[in-house]
């Protein structure tokens, strides 16, 4: 039986995990509300802040698992994709901690390990399947084959999902992140009440940025002959461009299904808890008789339950790395 302890640091949330032959004991999440006043992460704040949180966060970890630090048998870390200095901290600590105690060190792939936190409750997948990885910084249609065996058959030409709805709210002048409140706010609106142009982007790929675009024009001639416009129609305005953010990933999804005549059909990322996508994902499901598989919120958005699991699997193959290893703020999938 393997016990893992977990590091994920990739952004702005320091993270630690245990996990036991396959099973999560623990998953700490610190959040950095230091970014709030900025309205967005600032890289630098958000690995000093890593610097203040990982110890505590991992001595939180492995205390609620109940377990002690001998009884930890390697380490798991996020390598990459994210922020460099973020996952410095991560990267470092792990290292660290593998060295003093003699583990082995596993280095995890953080959008391997968004995909893989389907396995950490029942029901799981089964091979194959198509997942939606949905996040701030990716949106990535992954045909999975097994664990590793991943292969990106549609992904956006620019904007992420996750920027479409921050980048929105901004527009819209709510504080950040603005993705959540996007979504409370549009369960009190109508989704049919403004129209937003959908992108013809060809095959399997997305497209933010143009919808983006009209969102901020449409705010900006309305405010011109109404400048209450926005008080009066917010949430409105949230659920029309949740609808159609929506029905643009869920457009794409069914056209992969099919294409790949694939009936199982997860989604992964920090997207994946918006309340529309979820609802308007099993509408689908009924429509197209999929078997829908989506995550618990508190392992859709960044956390080292993914990493410990994705680790986990790992480690039964043997896969692990050497001290020299560095992190990676971009990293081939």
């Amino acid at each position: 039986m393997a016990t893992i302890l977990a590091i994920e640091s990739s952004c702005d949330e320091t993270s630690a995990s245990i996990c036991k032959d396959g099973e999560i004991l623990s998953n700490i999440i610190a959040t950095q509300a230091v970014h709030h006043k900025y309205g967005g992460v600032v890289p630098e704040l958000a690995s000093r802040a890593h610097q203040q949180n990982i110890i505590p966060v991992v001595e939180d970890a492995i205390s609620t698992a109940k377990i002690n630090k001998k009884d930890i048998q390697a380490v798991a870390f996020t390598r990459g994709p994210g922020l460099l200095g973020s996952l410095l901290v991560g990267t470092s600590f792990a290292k660290g901690f593998a060295l003093a105690r003699n583990l082995p060190l596993i280095e995890v792939n953080h959008m391997h390990a968004h995909i893989l936190a389907h396995f950490i409750d029942d029901p799981k997948p089964k091979f194959p399947f198509l997942c939606l990885t949905v996040s701030g910084g990716h949106t990535q249609i992954v045909l999975v084959r097994d664990y590793f065996d991943m292969e990106i058959v549609g992904e956006t030409n620019d904007d992420a999902a996750g920027e479409a709805f921050d980048k929105t709210a901004k527009i819209l002048g709510l504080p950040y992140p603005g993705g959540p409140l996007v979504d409370k706010l549009a369960r009190e609106g109508n989704a049919a009440a403004f129209g937003f142009p959908e992108p013809q982007i060809p095959g399997l790929n997305f497209s933010f940025s143009g919808l983006k675009t009209s969102i901020l024009y449409f705010v900006r001639d309305k405010k011109k002959v109404d400048p209450d416009f926005l008080t009066n129609n917010m949430a409105d305005i949230c659920a029309s461009v949740q609808h159609r953010i929506v029905t643009i990933l869920l457009k794409k999804l069914k056209l992969a299904a099919k294409q790949y005549n694939i009936s199982h059909i997860a989604i992964a990322g920090g997207v994946s808890a918006n309340s529309g996508l979820r609802q308007h994902l099993q509408d689908v499901a009924e429509q197209e008789s999929w078997k829908v598989y989506i995550p618990a919120f508190q392992y859709c958005t960044d956390n080292a339950a993914m990493i410990a699991i994705a680790g986990y699997y790992k480690y039964l193959r043997g896969d692990f790395v050497g001290q020299d290893i560095s992190p990676l703020a971009r990293m081939n999938f």
